[in-house]
């Protein structure tokens, strides 16, 4: 049972990740124009949504994904249309995430550090590679029935965003087993991750 300070703890975490998950899309991505006006991107903001699963659980980094990618969206002329299927995508990555490293593994109730670089890993690969199909099976059908594209163009995008989509999990699974191995010993240290019971009597 958490208590009020590690509740308040995790929101503000989750804020900041959520900030980054903004920023990182934002300003870091490679906008791939295509017919109609749309477009696909290469970039690096679904690897601090499923950093913010891995450190704050499923629920909370979901939330961080979704609404830092979804403001995003809502702030770029281009994706404005898209900000709902973004919204449902990363949370579902979030809950994907935190369903295998924290509910199967139980990576904050384990101090072996192979243990939970493999499991860390693991779930980063359930969450992008659920994202790889989803986005672009999602994006097809939301596109051509909600947004009434026609069907060649909805077709075009989807083959280009499963190809982008695809990239962007190789190099966010790359970047999140790099960056969550080396941050979470620190965080440990500073008091600053919320873990289970075991992990603070191991380290105390």
């Amino acid at each position: 049972m958490e208590t009020r300070s590690q509740t308040v703890r995790k929101l503000a975490q989750t804020a900041l990740l959520a900030a980054l998950c903004f920023v990182s899309f934002t300003f870091l991505q490679i906008k791939i124009p295509m017919p109609g006006g749309d477009a696909t991107s290469l970039h690096i903001g679904n690897a601090f949504c499923v950093l913010a699963a891995l450190l704050l659980g499923g629920v909370y980094g979901g939330i961080a994904g979704a609404v830092g990618m979804s403001i995003a969206d809502i702030l770029d002329p281009v994706y404005i249309v898209g900000a709902p299927k973004t919204l449902v995508l990363k949370m579902c990555i979030g809950l994907i995430v935190g369903l295998v490293a924290h509910r199967v593994a139980k990576i904050n109730e384990s101090s072996d550090k192979k243990y939970i670089f493999r499991w860390s890993v693991i779930a980063s690969v359930a969450g992008l590679g659920f994202n790889v199909i989803a986005d672009p099976v999602v994006g097809y059908f939301y596109k051509q029935y909600i947004l009434g594209q026609p069907q060649q163009m909805a077709e075009i995008l989807a083959k280009w965003s499963a190809a982008t989509t695809f990239v962007n999990a190789v190099v966010s699974t790359l970047l999140v087993a790099v960056v969550y191995n080396a941050l979470r010993p620190v965080l440990l240290k500073s008091g600053l991750l919320v873990t289970g019971r075991k992990v603070e009597e191991r380290t105390v």
